[in-house]
């Protein structure tokens, strides 16, 4: 039978905590659902959705993947003459 080491260990017991605050913020969300306090809805800080744009930052988007696709297509031209 093969020896944990130290780190093994310390990692397993690293694991095991992260485990438990998941199960505790999953059981707090489902309490809060249960009693329909949603005033204590654990926030994760993630976002969800993407960030809409303005017209001046789609405008430069749009002129940036412009001067993008010519680069690629001057690219293509290149390598098509050398062959």
């Amino acid at each position: 039978m093969a020896k944990l080491s130290i780190m093994d260990l310390s990692k397993a017991v690293q694991d095991l905590y992260a485990e438990k605050e998941k199960l505790e913020r999953a059981i707090a969300s489902l309490e809060a659902l249960q009693t329909g306090d949603l005033t204590q809805w654990p926030n994760t800080g993630k976002r969800r959705g993407r960030k809409s744009m303005d017209s001046q930052e789609r405008a430069e988007v749009s002129a940036r993947m412009r001067k993008y696709w010519a680069s690629r297509r001057q690219k293509t031209k290149v390598q098509a003459i050398a062959r």
